[in-house]
């Protein structure tokens, strides 16, 4: 299918060989400052680690790490292990000037990994692999305190030794952490039924250059501003989230992921909101429009018998069996009345089964010269045709030649819905100009149309040119104003979502 519609394969385009960043900057005393702070063995300044920390995982940062271009490297990997450690890494780097980002998982799409700090006078990486521990569990509460270095995966085993689950289940699942989950607002897979991540932060502790920020008592209050929301999202510009305290639910004892068949996008858009609407949303919901069912890329087996113009949704139920029989029960009848066509199982468990996939096969196309990036969005119900229309219209007009777009809907709201559209061509002489033009285009478009700029990949620098379109100046300002007075040196993530330029830094 490549081939013949997009002109992808011919002569391979494998990585050339391992990049190699230039001498880090880093001198001596400040290595043995944070040497003093961590411990020798968690200073780690080898080319390797330096570029495994260098940039996060769009596309354009693969690409320009398989040429060869490290330049954002980091010179040294600190490792913190304790909330106390990473106030003394903070500390000393404030007063040495040396920019600090925070990694997690390293599964930034958005340009999060990738600060302006040519201009200091040494960076850092400061990986929270060291912080991966549950620390606490109350079943009273119902809430788990667990440090930010856990991988998903790895949280959902010590949850699920307690018969909880946290019910977050993002692409990223296999690598992303606990918290870069709350640093960019994530949200998962099972979004539909469990709530996106910011929804289950009950707590939260922050390092920051000036001290430590505890915020969250209780589950609800009327004390000012919700100041939490300050951190979730806050991409490392402030701080360093270090404790997460976390509303957790019963594990699932029984599942139910189904597919079917509907006449149409517009068809099937029209009942998911009727389904978000009657509060009647499956756990995990997932509508193919017609060119991602027809390409068969909604699934990876052609299950079901696909008519002229249709799509799939992928739907699952989760909970206790008399709760999955009641949920698909109630939603049967507004399947039917959408002219719903059930496929049985198969789809959905096929889709269970290879959920995490999709990122790991941009690599193989990169090998064979092809080109693959995503854009998401989310709008009301109302705005959600128009926006759907202008973003194809955008990125077909933005790339010229042949190029496939795909897109569907997996999260819903009883106020509107999110788009995620995959973008697939043939790899251009220089792809990462060339996804720039396409991407400020498509970008352009999506506001224009009533979208968001971001529905869960956050800002990082790739969308900062347009916060203030969605955000005001107003807001701008206050995001400046936060950042001098917790960070009043700059050194936290410069550039990352909030412009130096506008901090004065």
């Amino acid at each position: 299918m490549l081939a013949a519609g997009l002109g992808i394969g011919g002569t391979p385009r494998p990585p050339g060989d391992s990049p190699i960043p230039a001498p880090g900057r880093l001198g001596p005393a400040a290595l043995s400052a944070l040497t003093e702070i961590v411990g020798r063995a968690n200073v780690v300044d080898d080319d390797i680690a330096r570029v495994a920390h260098c940039r996060g995982k769009s596309t354009s940062d693969l690409l320009r790490i398989r040429g060869g271009d490290v330049v954002d490297a980091p010179d040294a990997v600190v490792l913190p292990g304790s909330h106390d450690e990473v106030i003394g890494v903070l500390t000393c780097c404030a007063a040495s000037g040396i920019a600090v980002v925070p990694f997690g998982g390293g599964t930034s799409v958005v340009g999060g990994l990738a600060p302006e700090a040519a201009d200091f006078d040494g960076m850092i990486a400061l990986d929270l692999r060291r912080m991966q521990e549950l620390l606490s569990v109350d079943r009273a509460s119902m809430t788990a305190t667990m440090q930010p270095g856990l991988r998903g995966p790895q949280a959902e085993a010590l949850l699920a030794g307690h018969g909880l689950t946290l019910g977050h289940f993002p692409q990223s699942f296999e690598h992303a952490s606990i918290g870069g989950y709350a640093a960019t607002r994530s949200s998962g897979q099972a979004s539909a039924g469990y709530g996106r991540f910011d929804q289950m932060v009950v707590g939260v502790l922050l390092a920051t250059p000036t001290g430590s920020w505890r915020l969250g008592r209780g589950p609800a209050n009327a004390a000012g501003p919700d100041l939490r929301q300050l951190v979730l999202g806050s991409e490392g510009a402030f701080g360093v989230i270090t404790e997460l305290v976390l509303a957790v639910r019963e594990a699932p004892s029984a599942r139910k992921y189904e597919g079917w068949q509907l006449p149409s996008f517009t068809s099937g858009v029209e009942l998911l909101r009727n389904l978000a609407q009657h509060d009647l949303p499956p756990t995990i919901v997932r509508l193919s429009d017609e060119v991602e069912t027809a390409s068969g890329l909604a699934n990876a087996t052609g299950v079901g018998e696909k008519t002229a113009g249709a799509c799939y949704l992928l739907i699952g139920f989760e909970g206790t069996v008399t709760e999955v029989a009641a949920h698909r029960d109630a939603a049967s009848g507004h399947l039917s009345a959408a002219g719903a066509v059930r496929l049985g199982g198969e789809l959905g468990d096929e889709w269970l089964a290879g959920r995490f996939h999709g990122p790991y096969l941009r690599d193989a196309l990169l090998d064979a010269g092809g080109f693959a990036e995503t854009v998401e969005t989310v709008s009301s119900w109302a705005d959600l045709p128009a926006l759907y229309a202008a973003v194809r219209s955008a990125i077909t007009s933005a790339i010229p030649g042949p190029v496939l777009v795909l897109c569907h809907i997996s999260h819903i709201y009883r106020g509107g819905a999110s788009l995620y559209f995959t973008v697939i061509c043939r790899q251009p002489d220089d792809p990462v100009a060339y996804w720039d033009h396409a991407k400020r285009a498509i970008t352009d478009a999506i506001l224009l149309s009533g979208g968001s700029v971001t529905h869960h990949h956050g800002i990082g620098t790739v969308h900062r040119p347009w916060l203030a379109a969605e955000i005001g100046d107003v807001g701008i300002r206050v995001l400046a104003a936060i950042k001098r007075e917790i960070d009043p040196t700059g050194v936290m993530n410069p550039g990352v979502l909030v412009a130096r330029d506008s901090v004065g830094q």
